[in-house]
């Protein structure tokens, strides 16, 4: 079993900054792509920031030069530094991970989210 846990949520006023983490945890073998999405009510989830298992990021042209994402993979975490942010990013952010987990002697590959955090961006 893999739980992802997400961290960091809250209410900002605009302008403000925020960090968001999720950490996974369970039998975890690998870790290979972990990303942020988002919600916001009556809106479809779209994907805010996605980071390769080496480094390599990318983003929505709504966040682009306000958000960074990063990950620590010694600590299974990743990360989500939410800047100058505008009332547009309130949302549920979630996080999502492809992961192989190792368990009774067998791989398995599977995609996990996380429970949903909620940014509130007040103007």
């Amino acid at each position: 079993q893999v739980q992802l846990v997400e961290t960091g949520g809250g209410l900002v006023q605009t302008g403000g900054s925020l960090r968001l983490s999720c950490e996974a945890s369970g039998s975890i073998f690998r870790i290979y792509a972990m990303d942020w999405y988002r919600q916001a009510p009556g809106k479809q989830r779209e994907l805010v920031a996605a980071i390769t298992s080496g480094g390599s990021t990318n983003y929505a042209d709504s966040v682009k030069g306000r958000f960074t994402i990063s990950r620590d993979n010694t600590k299974n975490t990743v990360y989500l530094q939410m800047n100058s942010l505008k009332p547009e990013d309130t949302a549920v952010y979630y996080c999502n991970a492809e992961i192989t987990t190792y368990a009774g002697g067998y791989y398995r590959n599977d995609d996990y989210w996380g429970q949903g955090t909620q940014v509130t961006v007040s103007s």
